[in-house]
C-alpha cells in the first residue's frame, strides 16, 4: 500500500455511528421544538442550509459521539504508515471541524457550506481535484458514496446492508465491508418491552369491580396492546431527544441510539409505525379509547420534549401518565372506576417517581445536576419527604376505602384489606429505602419485578384480596 495515498473518511455513519443532521434535529426538538420544526419545514428542500441552521439551533455533544471502532482502527493504521488522513463530510463544515478537533488529528477536514452540499458527485469532484483520479482510498457507508468510490483507488463500506452491497456491485465498485449491520434484536430492545408491564394497570378497573368476563378482558387486552405500541413509540422519541444525556449516564449510554448500535432513521420509522398501530387499535375500541390515547400521546410528547426537565413537574407527570392507564382500562372495559382507585394510584406512582430520582442521585458520580434533569444532591431530602408523604396518602386512601360502602359490597372480610394496607405500606417503605440508598435499578419497575421480598409482598396482598372478596 503506497504511503503517499491519502485515506479519506466520511463522517456520518462512518467515523461516527450516527448522523449529525438528525442529532441536531432531535436535540433541537428537546430544547427548542417550535424553532426546530419551523426551520426544518422552511429549509426542507435546501439541504446544506438546513444542516447549518439546525447546527446553530442545537449542537450535540461532540466529545460523546459514538465512534465506529473498526473505522477508528483503520485510521490509526493509516497514521502509523505515515499516510494523510482526511475527514470529508456532507455535514455542515462547523461540525466537521469540531469533530476533527475532538477526535483527530486529521490532516484535512471539510464539510458542506450553506450553498454546497458536499456529497455524491460534489464530493467526488472535490476529492478528484485534491488527489486526482484513483489518488485516494475512501471509507463511506451509503449509496450517496458510490460516485466517490468510483473515483477512489480502494473502497471501504461500513456496515453495509445486502441491498447497499448490491447497488455498489451494480455500479462496478468492489468495496471491502467493515463492521456489522444493525439487527432486529437491537431494534426490539429500543421498544423497551419490559416497560409493557406497566400496562397491566389497565386491568385494575376490571379487578377492582370484580369483573372477569371475556368481553371485558379482550377489550382491555387490546387496550394494553395499543398502549404498549404507543409507549414504545414515545420511548424511541424520548431516547432521541435525550442522546447527549444518555451518553454520559452510567447505564443509559448502552441504549441502542446513544451507543450508535441502531441508526436514528430506523428509530424514526419504527416510532411512526408503532404510533400509528396504537392509534388504529384505539380507534377500533371506540372514540373514547382513541381520545384517551391521544391525550396520552400529547402528554408523553410534552414530557419527552420539555416537561421531564422541569423539576417536580416531571415526577407529577409520571404519576399522571400511570393514572391515565387506569382511565384507559375503565374506558376499554366499559366499567365505572371509583374515585378510590384514582385516589390510591396517583400517590403510589408519585412516590415511585420520586424514588426513581432518588436512585439516580444516590448513584450519580458528580455533584451537579442529573444529565437531562433539574435535580441535584441538595434535592434528595425534598424528594424523600415527597415520597414518604405520597406513600402515607396511598395507604391512608386504601384504609379509608376499606371502611367505605363500596368495599363492603365487594369484600366480606375487612381485616384482609387492613392486612393488605400494612403490606402496601411495607412495600412502599422498602421501595423508598432502597431508592434512597441507591440499591435499586434506575427504573423502579425493573426493581419491583426482580425484588424477591417485594414480589412476596405483592403475591401475599393478591392472595389476601382474593380471600377477602365476597
Amino acid at each position: 500500500m503506497a504511503p503517499d495515498v491519502p485515506l479519506v473518511v466520511d463522517l456520518d455513519g462512518t467515523l461516527i455511528r450516527t448522523d449529525l443532521l438528525l442529532e441536531c434535529f432531535w436535540k433541537g426538538m428537546g430544547t427548542d421544538p417550535v424553532r426546530t420544526v419551523a426551520t426544518s419545514l422552511r429549509l426542507l428542500h435546501d439541504r446544506p442550509a438546513l444542516k447549518a441552521a439546525l447546527a446553530e439551533i442545537a449542537e450535540p455533544d461532540i466529545s460523546a459521539l459514538p465512534l465506529d471502532p473498526v473505522v477508528a482502527e483503520l485510521i490509526r493504521g493509516a497514521r502509523a504508515d505515515g499516510r494523510e488522513v482526511a475527514l470529508i463530510s456532507g455535514s455542515t463544515h462547523r461540525l466537521v471541524a469540531h469533530v476533527a478537533a475532538e477526535h483527530g488529528p486529521f490532516d484535512r477536514a471539510e464539510g458542506s457550506d450553506r450553498t454546497t452540499n458536499l456529497t455524491r458527485a460534489a464530493k467526488a469532484a472535490r476529492l478528484e481535484k485534491l488527489y486526482g483520479d484513483r489518488g485516494y482510498d475512501y471509507v463511506g457507508d451509503s449509496a450517496a458514496d458510490i460516485p466517490v468510490w468510483q473515483k477512489a483507488r480502494r473502497a471501504y463500506v461500513v456496515r453495509p446492508t445486502a441491498r447497499l452491497e448490491a447497488r455498489i456491485a451494480a455500479a462496478g465498485v468492489t468495496a471491502e465491508p467493515l463492521g456489522d449491520v444493525w439487527t432486529a434484536r437491537g431494534l426490539a430492545s429500543a421498544f423497551r418491552p419490559h416497560q409493557w408491564l406497566k400496562n397491566l394497570l389497565l386491568l385494575l378497573p376490571l379487578i377492582a369491580a370484580h369483573r372477569l368476563d371475556a368481553e371485558g378482558l379482550v377489550a382491555v387486552l387490546l387496550g394494553m396492546v395499543a398502549f404498549s405500541a404507543l409507549a414504545s413509540s414515545i420511548y424511541i422519541v424520548n431516547d432521541l431527544t435525550d442522546l447527549d444525556a444518555d451518553r454520559v449516564h452510567e447505564t443509559k449510554r448502552y441504549r441502542p441510539f446513544a451507543a450508535g448500535v441502531l441508526p436514528i432513521k430506523v428509530g424514526m420509522a419504527a416510532s411512526l409505525g408503532l404510533g400509528v398501530t396504537g392509534l388504529v387499535i384505539g380507534a377500533f375500541l371506540g372514540p373514547w379509547m382513541l381520545a384517551v390515547l391521544l391525550v396520552y400521546l400529547a402528554a408523553t410528547l410534552s414530557y419527552s420534549m420539555h416537561l421531564k426537565r422541569v423539576r417536580w413537574v416531571d415526577v407529577s407527570m409520571l404519576a399522571a401518565l400511570y393514572t391515565l392507564r387506569v382511565v384507559a382500562g375503565a374506558v376499554a372495559a366499559g366499567v365505572v372506576a371509583s374515585g378510590w382507585l384514582f385516589g390510591f394510584i396517583f400517590p403510589v406512582f408519585l412516590g415511585l417517581g420520586c424514588v426513581k430520582r432518588l436512585t439516580e442521585l444516590a448513584r450519580a458520580p458528580e455533584t451537579g445536576f442529573l444529565p437531562g434533569r433539574r435535580y441535584q444532591r441538595a434535592d434528595r431530602a425534598d424528594l424523600l419527604n415527597v415520597a414518604i408523604v405520597a406513600a402515607l396518602c396511598a395507604v391512608g386512601v386504601f384504609v379509608a376505602y376499606s371502611l367505605s360502602d363500596t368495599a363492603a359490597r365487594l369484600y366480606d372480610r375487612v381485616w384482609a384489606l387492613w392486612a393488605v394496607a400494612a403490606l402496601l405500606g411495607a412495600w412502599l417503605a422498602r421501595m423508598i429505602w432502597t431508592g434512597w440508598t441507591g440499591r435499586q435499578d434506575y427504573d423502579p419497575i425493573i426493581f419491583a419485578i426482580t425484588d424477591r421480598i417485594g414480589l412476596a409482598m405483592i403475591l401475599a396482598s393478591t392472595a389476601l384480596l382474593w380471600f377477602g372478596a365476597s
